[in-house]
């Protein structure tokens, strides 16, 4: 879900903290990858047709998808680390739970129906990852040469650290929970839809964001919770504006809940500073040299044979990508 409406009022409150950039520009540099995030993105990113599979009926669209956004990033020299989710935080259950009801539900409804475009509507509305497609999309990196990490905890989270310690350049994510760990510099898709360039991405400033919206990080950690998040529900009649409002008002939560009528719950103080807690949880806490990372080369013979003959992918397609991903394009 990430942070309610974030991106709009950072975009209201802080629009100089956004710059929109030619993907080119990061060269030479490193990127930490929100896996899942991406997982889903190449999943669903094939507007209304039904989803690719093999002849054996496994999907692959997010296979193929990864393989040419990696191309990209390669042929243009920049370094892509792929993180994974661990164990989520117990307080994150009932959004998890959430999901699966809303997952298992389109299921029960893809089984039902008999109108294939709503059946194809629904199985793409029942997709969640699983252990096959983790592992599919680590064998793609590995036979890619593309390193990964699987931390115990939130990819976002963790990314966010390596990013601010410097261990990485930027983060790329759609998820707005990544500044709340803060991140310094987050990646996304072009949110200009004026712009219909492909190349374009928008960077997330976070010093420079905060600055604007004249908040310390502490500050800014609580305004997001009191927003709404995976952890912990927004108040009634308090959006973000109202929320912004609040947090420069009376500096913090507590004077928040002692100072004003709004209708918070008996127990939402608790569940509120345990998710602070959450978005601390790696603060200061990784040590770069003891950083569980899995590296490997390319292998292009194992790469061609297992997107060719396992995905099935178009081979022409697969041998034009390779050879792209091993010129780097020169862009001065």
């Amino acid at each position: 879900m990430g942070i309610k409406s974030l991106t709009n009022t950072i975009k209201k409150e802080a629009p100089e903290s956004i710059i929109h950039e030619n993907l080119y520009k990061l060269s030479g540099k490193k990127v930490a990858v929100d896996a899942s995030l991406i997982i889903y993105q190449n999943l669903l990113n094939i507007g209304n047709r039904p989803l690719f599979k093999n002849s054996k009926g496994k999907i692959t669209n997010h296979l193929s998808g990864l393989f040419y956004k990696i191309v990209n990033y390669q042929s243009l020299n920049i370094e892509m680390i792929f993180i994974f989710d661990g164990k989520p935080p117990e307080i994150k259950s009932d959004t998890i739970n959430d999901r699966k009801k809303k997952c298992d539900d389109a299921k029960e409804k893809m089984n039902t129906c008999e109108n294939k475009e709503d059946k194809d509507k629904y199985e793409k509305a029942s997709l969640r990852l699983t252990k096959e497609i983790i592992n599919d999309v680590k064998k793609l990196l590995t036979l890619m040469g593309v390193s990964y990490i699987h931390p115990d905890g939130e990819a976002e989270a963790y990314a966010s650290e390596l990013c601010r310690i410097g261990y990485v350049d930027y983060v790329l994510t759609e998820d707005m929970d990544t500044l709340v760990y803060g991140c310094p510099k987050l990646i996304r898709n072009c949110i200009d839809k004026s712009i219909k360039r492909k190349d374009i991405i928008s960077i997330f400033n976070y010093d420079k964001m905060i600055e604007d919206l004249n908040l310390t990080h502490d500050q800014f950690i609580e305004f997001c919770i009191l927003c709404g998040c995976d952890y912990c529900n927004s108040i009634p009649k308090v959006g973000n504006i109202t929320a912004l409002k609040l947090i420069k008002k009376f500096g913090n939560i507590d004077e928040i809940i002692k100072n004003t009528k709004y209708n918070f719950p008996e127990n939402y103080l608790e569940l509120f500073n345990k998710s602070k807690e959450i978005f601390l949880m790696w603060k200061d806490k990784i040590n770069v040299n003891e950083i569980n990372i899995v590296k490997s080369e390319k292998n292009v013979s194992e790469l061609i044979h297992y997107l060719v003959l396992e995905i099935e992918m178009n081979e022409t397609k697969v041998h034009n990508g390779i050879k792209k991903s091993m010129t780097k394009i020169n862009m001065n």
